[in-house]
């Protein structure tokens, strides 16, 4: 990571709650209490791995103080088993870190042909793959304008859009490519001036010379070291470039493999019980169940926010934008099939059918579910530009009062706190959580860190697991509460979308203000639960 400035903040403490000599509730520091100084060192490889579950206190670091929740207030106790839908892309259930940890659906026998338990999905053993075979496909915009009916409402700003992001992603493939062009040369120029196959950082600072293409090349592998790119990065991100102009921007391209009517709700069954994903790349589900649930006890690879929890798996998020009624009907099922807890990585900028969803997640809500749902990646503000699913209509009533939306931290307390990624809004996103570099499990048994709002969703969602697990009593819409409540509150400004001309106070860019908190949501459920 890089190095923090040479700030400065006042004193971490922790404040006593005089409750029946209940543990303490962990605050953010007051100001003009002492010079206290951010954490100027690199992360160790291990924080770096667990920043997420790390302490404010003790590490400098605005993690979810996890450890620290397990170490003083779980350690000897034993929970009740909660089921928590992974809504998402397929997920590896056969991973070393998640085969222990994977919902079983005990009403159906497996692989009879027949649906046994009469829910509408034949062999649905561990959740269900709403997309069959499918993999690639369209954005919803993309979709509206490859039906070319111009009464849709949607039309124009779906036009506008679509021509605005086609552009820029030519531009920006066309300039990955010419990067690529340029950097084998470069590299081989540095090489030979240096006298070496492998080099360092500091070797290539100290490059002197008049030579312009040897300074050329000196700059591209700068650049290359401050983006943390690679070769092989910048290769891969030019193939990424390349898929979203053939698959997600193409008008002529077709996903959907599953012969259903994509405008009739009632029309279910489809897909099939195959929910793991169809190539190595689609790592997305497997991520987010790890970062929930991955096996603590196992001595393998990292460890999820939550024990006791089965994850059900619903594969349901292509490469491209979901669908509205695979959504829909993927909460549903979650619900019906005894999900207490539903995390939902996903959300796009059109919906068709929104009140389907809306009216999903309505559902769960009344059925005592809590949904976390990802705040999205595009560093806008949600309060003014629409991001889907959400539980409103233009800022107006929710439809539920357990649903939760979740904007992204970086791993370094200050004002860059914020990852410059996230999405935010003072209505409609509830509170933030460790999203950027995030270290957890991927397909085939290995591990990556990859970022988003997407990976501070399913830590939330987390703390909601662990939370209904040893305080079981509590409703999901007193778990929603003890999350708001009980998370750090950020006094200071912060900067906004990664623009340092955009400087906020976390109280408007989030309802509650605050970021989450394992240890302190854990003191306050034990509270509410007396």
């Amino acid at each position: 990571m890089r190095l923090l400035k040479p700030l400065f903040i006042t004193a971490l403490f922790v404040a006593l709650l005089t409750n029946c000599g209940s543990a303490p509730i962990i605050s953010t520091p007051i100001e003009n209490i002492d010079n206290t100084p951010l954490k100027e060192s690199e992360l160790t490889e291990n924080e770096q791995k667990t920043w997420g579950h790390l302490d404010l206190v003790n590490d400098t670091i605005p993690g979810m103080s996890v450890d620290k929740a397990y170490n003083e207030l779980l350690e000897g106790r034993k929970g009740k088993t909660v089921i928590v839908a992974v809504i998402d892309s397929g997920i590896d259930i056969e991973h070393e870190d998640l085969d222990g940890v994977i919902w079983t659906n005990l009403k159906e026998k497996p692989n009879n042909g027949k649906d046994d338990d009469k829910n509408g999905y034949v062999d649905d053993i561990h959740g269900w793959n709403f997309l069959g075979d499918a993999y690639n496909e369209q954005l919803e915009m993309t979709r509206i304008l490859a039906e070319n009916d111009s009464s849709n409402p949607d039309f124009m700003r779906a036009k506008e859009d679509y021509e605005k992001e086609y552009g820029q992603t030519l531009q920006v493939k066309q300039n990955i490519e010419g990067l690529m062009q340029q950097i084998p040369p470069a590299q081989e120029l540095i090489r030979k001036h240096l006298g070496k196959e492998d080099y360092v950082k500091e070797d290539v600072i100290k490059i002197q010379t008049e030579d312009q293409g040897l300074l050329q090349a000196k700059n591209i592998q700068l650049f290359l070291y401050q983006q943390d790119l690679t070769y092989e990065k910048v290769k891969e991100a030019a193939e990424q470039y390349t898929e979203i102009l053939n698959y997600h921007l193409s008008k002529d391209f077709k996903g959907r493999k599953t012969n259903d009517n994509i405008n009739d709700l009632t029309d279910i069954g489809y897909g099939n019980n195959n929910v793991l994903p169809v190539k190595k790349s689609e790592s997305h589900g497997t991520h987010v169940a790890g970062i929930i649930a991955a096996e603590r006890n196992n001595g393998k690879g990292m460890k999820g926010v939550a024990d006791n929890v089965k994850i059900m798996t619903l594969r349901v998020v292509p490469n491209g934008d979901e669908y509205d009624k695979d959504v829909a009907l993927s909460i549903r099922y979650a619900v019906d099939n005894g999900a207490k807890v539903i995390n939902g990585s996903f959300g796009k900028d059109f919906s068709p059918h929104s009140k389907w969803v809306r009216d999903a997640i309505a559902y769960a809500g009344e059925k005592d579910v809590v949904f976390v749902h990802a705040a999205g990646n595009d560093s806008k503000n949600i309060d003014k530009e629409p991001n889907y699913p959400n539980d409103n209509i233009n800022n107006g009533p929710e439809v539920s009062n357990s649903y939760i939306t979740v904007g992204a931290l970086a791993p370094k307390y200050g004002s860059d706190m914020v990852a410059r990624f996230s999405n935010y809004g003072k209505n409609n996103v509830d509170v933030f959580a460790p999203g950027a570099r995030i270290y957890s499990t991927t397909p085939e048994n290995e591990y990556d860190t990859k970022g988003g709002t997407s990976m501070a969703a399913p830590a939330v969602a987390g703390i909601a697991a662990l939370i209904r697990s040893y305080y079981p009593k509590l409703s999901a819409a007193q778990v929603k509460e003890v999350i708001l409540n009980s998370g750090l509150p950020i006094k200071s400004k912060v900067v906004v979308a990664g623009k340092p001309e955009d400087v906020r106070t976390f109280n408007e860019i989030c309802k509650s203000g605050k970021i989450a908190n394992a240890y302190n949501a854990l003191v306050m459920a034990s509270q509410m639960s007396r």
